[in-house]
């Protein structure tokens, strides 16, 4: 039997409302950071506007090898996924350009060294934050960017306890003020960004599906997500931008991140430091979706060539656009105990660990994504499993942090 029509438009009405509060409830703290955070300093950003030799690299790293191929801006370029999706966008002919502001948030020499990685494959990143509309407006003079791959983002749900005002500044300031951009811009390009699979917060229905109640997260940083959801959903609406969200799952790889646990877990083992694997109330198992590097990749790939082009022009929608948001998991999650096992096995070390219960830091106890979406329309298919995947980063890691080497995983 349908419900009444007044019924309907009552439910229509009260989510509206609860849109609107979570944006404005953002946007008046991006206003509150914004001035405990400073951009950009006005003498990189002169020194980036008046270099022709900085001009010229932005130009030929964002210039197509292929016909057809994209001219790209990749935020967070230097991160984990970013070096990875620029790498993959470029060897297929894409134009792509970075922008990274290498933060300290863990080691600046392994985002470094994956800009070296970077620059010998011809991708340029530029220096900066993505927080600094008027470098960004030069970026996309310079560029006429088709997409652009929103990766740049602070990290990490415990950090969130020591220092929450970063995940304002770039989460939902970055993201506003990259809108902000993209908005005015003719023609308008599409974005893909990163969201994250803690905006499924506290659920128990498992598992994740993207039609999922979203509104009780456990920890800012997947607030944050949430909010810059909400935030895709106004600037698609008003403006017309093709706005595309993905929600990974516990990436992992070579050139990852250290503070993520198969990274220090991997560094600790082999230094015989105690390690914590962290169990729920009565002995539950915490488990995640470990997903791989390159199935990510192609997840990514998959939204930006299914992406259809913005429909605004200088800031005005002249018809609706694309909105879409996608999970990109593995659909296997897998205990945190047995991500100890595997690495013992990998490194020939036994680790010297033991069992606590998990802290109120913002952490759930289990991940596990329904990927039938993603399938369906985007072609995406992860075909890695956990043992095969730490084995190449096991194997990556020796080599980088070789003994021999200059390099310290501290």
């Amino acid at each position: 039997m349908d419900k009444p029509l007044n019924v309907n438009r009552l439910r229509t009405h009260f989510s509206l409302i609860k849109l609107i509060a979570w944006t404005c409830i953002f946007l008046g703290l991006i206003l509150f950071f914004s001035l405990h955070y400073p951009h950009s300093s006005p003498s990189n950003r002169l020194k980036y506007l008046e270099d022709s030799d900085w001009k010229y690299q932005i130009l030929n790293s964002g210039r197509p090898k292929s016909r057809n191929g994209f001219r790209v801006l990749v935020t967070g370029a230097a991160g984990f996924v970013g070096m990875h999706v620029s790498t993959a966008l470029r060897q297929r002919g894409d134009g792509v350009v970075g922008l990274d502001n290498f933060n300290g948030y863990y080691e600046k020499s392994l985002k470094r060294a994956r800009e070296d990685l970077l620059k010998s494959q011809g991708v340029f990143i530029v220096e900066g934050d993505i927080n600094d509309g008027v470098l960004l407006t030069k970026l996309f003079k310079l560029v006429k960017f088709t997409h652009v791959m929103h990766l740049a983002a602070q990290a990490g749900v415990r950090y969130a306890m020591k220092n929450p005002g970063s995940y304002v500044h770039s989460n939902i300031g970055g993201f506003v003020s990259l809108l902000e951009v993209c908005k005015l811009m003719n023609p308008q390009p599409a974005i893909v960004w990163a969201s994250s699979s803690s905006v499924y917060g506290l659920n128990k229905k498992v598992p994740f599906s993207e039609i999922d109640r979203t509104d009780n997260p456990s920890s800012l940083y997947a607030a944050t997500k949430k909010a810059g959801e909400a935030i895709a959903h106004t600037y698609n609406h008003i403006h017309g931008l093709s706005i595309t969200g993905l929600r990974f799952f516990t990436v992992y790889g070579p050139w990852g991140r250290p503070d993520m646990a198969y990274f220090f877990f991997t560094r600790d083992i082999l230094k015989g430091k105690q390690i914590s694997v962290f169990e729920g109330l009565n002995g539950f198992t915490v488990s995640r979706d470990f997903t791989y590097i390159d199935d990510i990749v192609k997840g990514c790939l998959g939204a930006l060539d299914t992406a259809t082009k913005s429909t605004g022009s200088g800031g005005v929608k002249e018809g609706p656009a694309q909105l879409r948001v996608y999970n990109l998991g593995n659909t296997s999650p897998v205990p945190v105990r047995k991500l100890v096992n595997i690495l013992e096995k990998l490194l020939k070390v036994k680790a010297n660990k033991v069992v606590s219960p998990m802290p109120a830091n913002g952490d759930v106890l289990f991940t596990h994504a329904n990927i039938s979406l993603a399938r369906r329309e985007l072609g995406y298919k992860p075909t890695t499993d956990l043992q095969s995947g730490l084995k190449k980063f096991v194997a990556w890691y020796l080599d980088y942090y070789k003994p021999s080497g200059k390099k310290s995983s501290v």
